[in-house]
């Protein structure tokens, strides 16, 4: 009977640390579409860490806004002044963005958000990858720090592998 109560007690313990461990400090999401194609594809796992207390330029982030899970890449924090060029480059603070991982222009999208945005406190300004056409702030505006989940720290293939 022994063995049995050592596994039964070993798988306890397993069982409570990844609880706490995806219950407090790490979360997981599928990509709900392409807005970060090429380099993340609908249906990949990502993995977030939610214990993230500092967010900088280019931490690729799991958002909740308006009801809805987004992941984006942040290009601007508090402080910060966006502008998106009539020409569909980046801007921020003036400078124009040059983005290596970045294939396509930067568009605006009329109608939405008026340029240049200057961000308040706790504030961040998130864009897709996949720019020509995907949902980020260019839609649905700024993002407040207590609408980020968490910062992606793994990217798991779940497809084309």
């Amino acid at each position: 009977m022994k063995p049995v109560q050592a596994f039964l007690l070993n798988l306890l313990v397993i069982i409570t640390i990844i609880w706490l461990l995806f219950g407090f400090a790490m979360g997981a999401v599928t990509a709900p579409n392409n807005d970060m194609s090429p380099n993340i594809k609908m249906k990949d796992l990502l993995l977030y860490y939610r214990l993230e207390d500092r967010y900088t330029a280019q931490d690729m982030v799991v958002i909740n806004k308006n009801g809805r899970v987004y992941i984006g890449r942040i290009v601007a924090v508090s402080g910060d002044t966006v502008n998106i060029t009539d020409d569909e480059h980046l801007e921020i603070n003036g400078k124009t963005v040059s983005e290596t991982n970045i294939y396509t222009s930067t568009p605006r999208y009329e109608g939405f958000v008026e340029y240049p945005v200057k961000l308040p406190e706790d504030t961040c300004f998130v864009l897709a990858d996949n720019r020509s056409g995907g949902e980020d702030s260019r839609y649905y505006g700024i993002v407040d720090r207590s609408e980020i989940k968490g910062k992606v720290v793994i990217t798991l293939r779940r497809h084309n592998i």
